[in-house]
C-alpha cells in the first residue's frame, strides 16, 4: 500500500494541482493547472524530482495534515505560518515529515497561493492526463476534511534545503504586449491605462482577477462589433463597466469583450500571487522583447537548482572552515572564574 497524506482539516480552497491539460481548447477545456506555475518548479528543485508532479495548492491559507509513513515535504510560493509538531519550519525549504506527526499551515502572509510538495508527488488517478482540478471546467474538486491522499514512490531522500525565490511577490510592474482590440482604443485611453495604479480587486479566483481601480472605466467605440473569439491566460478584457479583468488559468476559451493587452506568461505569476489590494502597474513591451523576456524566465526555471543550498550548512562541506572564527575564548574545566584573583 502506498503512503498517504490524510487532510485533518482542510482550508477554504485546496486542490491538487500540476501543470494542466494543454490541447484541449478546442473541445471546450482551457489548461488549468496551478495559478503559480513558478512554484511547482521550485518544490521540484527543493526535492530533487520532476516538476509536472501534483502538489497541493492552497488558496490564502493552508490546513492540517499528518502523514501515516515518513514523507519529505517542501512548500513553497505565497509564504504561510507551518509548524510541525508545532515547532515552527522554514517556508521555501524541504522538510521531514515524520510518520504520525502534524503538519500545521497557516494564512498567507506575502502572496495568495501557496504549495505543498512530497517527495513522489500526489498519485491520485489522472483524468485526461493530469491530476489538476479543473473547477470551472467540472474536473475534480476541492480537497476536504479527512480526504486522504495517496503518494507516488519517492526517489529522492535530501531535506533540509532552502530555496531562493523567484522574485513574484507583492504586485508591481506586469509587463504586456498588444492584444487583438489593443489598437482599437484610442492613444489617451491606452496612456491612462498604462499610468494607472491599478489593485489587485477582492473579486479574483481562478478564472481571473478584476482590477480595482479610481475615475473613469476603459472602453473602446469597437466593443459592439467584436465576436466572440479565442481568449487565452494573460489576456486583459474589458467588461461592459469599463473594468478590466486579466484571466487565468482557468479562463474560458472564448469571449466578446475587448481586450486591451495581454500579460507575458512569466508575468502572469505576479498577478495571481497579488494579495487582495496590491498595487500593479501595466507596462507595454514589443514582441521582440516579450520573446527575450519569456525566454529569459525559462532559463531560469530550468537553473533552479543554483539557487538551492542546505538549511544547516554541514562542516565537513565547507572548504574555508579554517577562516571561520569559531571559537572566540576559552575557559578553563577546573578553575571557578567567581574566585578571587580568577584570570579575567
Amino acid at each position: 500500500m502506498s503512503p498517504q497524506l490524510t487532510i485533518l482539516q482542510a482550508g477554504p480552497a485546496l486542490s491538487l494541482q500540476d501543470f494542466g491539460r494543454p490541447g484541449y481548447r478546442a473541445e471546450g477545456l482551457t489548461q488549468g493547472g496551478a495559478a503559480d506555475p513558478t512554484a511547482l518548479y521550485e518544490g521540484a528543485a527543493l526535492l530533487g524530482q520532476a516538476p509536472n508532479l501534483a502538489a497541493i495548492e492552497m488558496a490564502g491559507s493552508g490546513g492540517t495534515f499528518r502523514a501515516d509513513s515518513d514523507l519529505r515535504i517542501a512548500l513553497t510560493g505565497a509564504e504561510m505560518a507551518a509548524k510541525i509538531e508545532g515547532e515552527a519550519i522554514v517556508w521555501n525549504a524541504s522538510h521531514t515529515l515524520p510518520a504520525g506527526a502534524t503538519l500545521t499551515i497557516g494564512g498567507a502572509r506575502n502572496g495568495s497561493y501557496g504549495y505543498l510538495h512530497v517527495g513522489g508527488g500526489f498519485d491520485t488517478a489522472p483524468v485526461m492526463g493530469s491530476r489538476a482540478a479543473h473547477l470551472a471546467g467540472g474536473i475534480g474538486t476541492l480537497l476536504q476534511s479527512g480526504e486522504s491522499l495517496p503518494i507516488g514512490p519517492d526517489k529522492g531522500h535530501d531535506t533540509g534545503m532552502k530555496i531562493t525565490p523567484i522574485d513574484r511577490f507583492g504586485g508591481g510592474r506586469i509587463r504586456i504586449v498588444a492584444s487583438m482590440q489593443t489598437a482599437s482604443f484610442d492613444a489617451a485611453t491606452l496612456d491612462r491605462f498604462t499610468a494607472c495604479a491599478f489593485h489587485r480587486d477582492a473579486r479574483a479566483n481562478r478564472m481571473g482577477v478584476r482590477l480595482g481601480f479610481e475615475g473613469e472605466g476603459y472602453s473602446t467605440d469597437a466593443a459592439l462589433s467584436i465576436v466572440s473569439e479565442v481568449v487565452v491566460p494573460g489576456d486583459i478584457q474589458i467588461s461592459g463597466d469599463g473594468a478590466p479583468y486579466v484571466l487565468m488559468y482557468e479562463c474560458q476559451t472564448t469571449g466578446g469583450y475587448p481586450r486591451i493587452g495581454s500579460v507575458l506568461p512569466c508575468d502572469l505569476p505576479r498577478v495571481a500571487q497579488a494579495q487582495t489590494g496590491t498595487d500593479l502597474h501595466f507596462e507595454f513591451v514589443g514582441m521582440e522583447e516579450a520573446a527575450t523576456l519569456q525566454a529569459r524566465h525559462l532559463n531560469e526555471l530550468k537553473t533552479l537548482k543554483s539557487r538551492v543550498s542546505p538549511l544547516v550548512r554541514d562542516p565537513a562541506r565547507i572548504r574555508d572552515l579554517l577562516s571561520y572564527q569559531l571559537i572566540s575564548g576559552a575557559i578553563s574545566a577546573t578553575s571557578n572564574p567567581f574566585e578571587e584573583g580568577h584570570p579575567t
